[in-house]
């Protein structure tokens, strides 16, 4: 009787550490592929505009805007394809 109330411990103590870390790791995925708010940029709402023109016309990236900082870029990217439906 000792040894299975071991073995029965040791399973409740696995099953918990592993569902711990499950839940940590998904909240974690989570977070990464949701990226930087960009919503209240005003590149982002540009890109966000364009690609909504573009798929209406059946465009594909009709218009090319290049900006200095890499931080807008990447905001008009995220709105242009946001706004084309991608």
């Amino acid at each position: 009787m000792p040894f299975m109330k071991i073995n029965l411990r040791r399973g409740i103590w696995t099953l918990a550490i592993a569902l711990g870390l499950g839940i940590g790791g998904g909240a974690a995925l989570q977070a990464q592929d949701q990226g930087p708010d960009y919503s209240k940029n005003k590149n982002y709402q540009q890109g966000m505009r364009e690609g909504h023109d573009d798929h209406a016309h059946n465009r594909d990236h009709y218009k090319k805007h290049h900006f200095k900082k890499d931080e807008d870029q990447k905001a008009y990217e995220a709105g242009y394809q946001k706004g084309h439906g991608n």
